[in-house]
């Protein structure tokens, strides 16, 4: 391990800014980027209206340079510890106009009349930068899902997506572009030197890496301490539950676990690819995966969000877990000295507990390819399509063989306090033909499965309802049609 640094760099207003977290600075590893904008003078157009990611209010913009260009993504700042930015530049909405002329988002947002009360405006008018950035002339769904995690009280949805449709006609030009170079060159200043950060002070030790053989030498020393990628659950608990983060691993700019890659039989995917990344590269050849990212969170939370994260929160209602459950995905799970592989069944063992060992980091996840006669789907039942929790979902599999079910998974989330199959239903659908019949006969098993909860997004009486509903719609979307 190379010898450690205590402060942390990133180009802000177009100048690198350093912060060494002294008692006089005010500030904390744990500060959130929200907070800390707020705390300056110039920087008051970030907003805080719901502290846990749901709003956008606060969101700003982080460009990281990758491979000689510069990558935009949104996220909500009120999620991102500062030590999180390091090494990128953090763009904010007093950041756009140039000399005093508005950025083209802007502009067009005047001149669509996209503003109403103001308090959202500022994180609208990031996502629509982010927008721009990102795409040239992009369809409406791109745009409605860039939006999002914008919420308007006003509403002026029309208004803004208008202004978003003559926004990204635009050629790329801004000052941004005429200043990537740069920039470039300021961030791999910042980011040539991968010795880890470390922060400590009498309530926090805040351990940041950028190789994995330094991640998992401080998962060995600190076992105890908190392992954040993306940290949009980790920092719940300080935001909503004002607990103290005494101790964190930040892994989250440890380059060994962001990838995808495509094997002959199998998906190997880094735990630290963003949720967002995943998306993008699953829609041919994962479709039930990507479904079900198509409605997870917001595209700031799916830009943090990280695949390990997401795993390892072992969330009973993870969007993502019935479908890797019915994908038959393993973990992969690294220490210094070794590396095991685990159905993901078995790696969560009850709520929020998974078989993780107090020297190990999630590292992968292997998702086998299906085989030609097997068909996946995936199922989210919320009170609202997008930025919602799930109140019953479900990952389901089956092979088909001359109209019989020879193998079947049926996963929910939502339903108990893991995910969990169905495996009496299971047991009884196999080998048997494949009508609705037989799978009405099964519902009445599936509900004898269960005891789900009641609380605020439904009784344990609509949730047996919904479970029993979604596999009849999987009988109707994998069945074939009789002539």
């Amino acid at each position: 391990m190379s010898s450690p640094r205590d402060k942390i760099q990133f180009v802000l207003n177009g100048k690198v800014v350093s912060i060494d977290f002294n008692p006089g600075t005010g500030l904390k590893p744990t500060t959130t980027v929200l907070n800390y904008l707020r705390s300056m003078p110039l920087h008051k157009g970030v907003k805080e209206s719901c502290a846990e990611g749901d709003c956008g209010a606060c969101t700003v913009v982080i460009a990281q340079n990758f491979n000689g260009k510069l990558f935009y993504k949104t996220v909500d700042s009120c999620l991102v510890f500062l030590p999180m930015i390091h090494g990128k530049q953090l763009i904010t909405v007093e950041n756009l106009a140039d000399s005093g002329t508005l950025h083209p988002v802007q502009q067009e947002l005047v001149n669509h009349n996209g503003s109403q009360c103001g308090y959202c405006t500022p994180g609208i008018v990031m996502s629509l930068f982010g927008l721009y950035k990102n795409h040239h002339n992009p369809d409406r769904e791109v745009i409605e899902d860039a939006l999002t995690g914008n919420l308007c009280r006003c509403t002026g949805y029309q208004p803004i997506i208008k202004a978003a449709q003559h926004a990204c006609s635009c050629v790329d030009a801004d000052k941004f572009a005429l200043h990537e170079a740069k920039i470039i060159s300021m961030l791999q200043d910042i980011n040539s030197d991968k010795s880890p950060v470390i922060i400590q002070s009498s309530e926090h030790n805040y351990y940041k890496t950028f190789t994995l053989q330094d991640a998992l030498a401080f998962r060995k020393r600190f076992p105890s301490a908190i392992v954040v990628g993306g940290a949009t659950d980790t920092a719940l608990r300080q935001t909503k539950k004002r607990e103290l983060l005494s101790d964190i691993i930040d892994i989250s700019d440890v380059a060994a676990l962001n990838y995808f890659v495509e094997e002959k039989n199998v998906y190997k995917i880094g735990s630290g690819l963003s949720l967002e990344n995943m998306k993008l590269q699953t829609a041919e050849k994962l479709p039930a995966l990507y479904k079900m990212l198509q409605v997870f969170g917001s595209l700031q939370i799916r830009n943090l969000a990280t695949i390990g994260g997401n795993i390892g929160s072992a969330s009973p209602i993870g969007d993502t877990l019935p479908v890797f459950i019915a994908y038959k995905v393993h973990i992969e799970l690294q220490s210094e000295s070794f590396v095991r592989t685990i159905p993901i069944e078995e790696f969560i063992k009850g709520y929020r507990f998974t078989d993780i060992h107090a020297d190990e980091l999630i590292t992968a996840v292997h998702i086998s390819k299906p085989g030609p006669n097997t068909q996946i789907r995936s199922y989210k039942v919320s009170k609202r399509k997008n930025l919602d929790i799930s109140t019953v979902s479900g990952g389901f599999s089956i092979e088909l063989e001359n109209g019989s079910c020879k193998g079947i998974i049926l996963a929910y989330g939502g339903m108990a306090d893991i995910p969990k199959r169905a495996s009496a239903t299971e047991t009884f659908l196999t080998g048997k033909s494949w009508t609705r019949h037989n799978v009405e006969q099964a519902m009445n098993i599936l509900v004898q499965e269960f005891s789900p909860w009641s609380d605020a997004r439904a009784g344990a009486g609509y949730r047996n309802l919904a479970a029993r509903n979604l596999l009849l719609k999987f009988y109707a979307e994998t069945s074939t049609p009789s002539l």
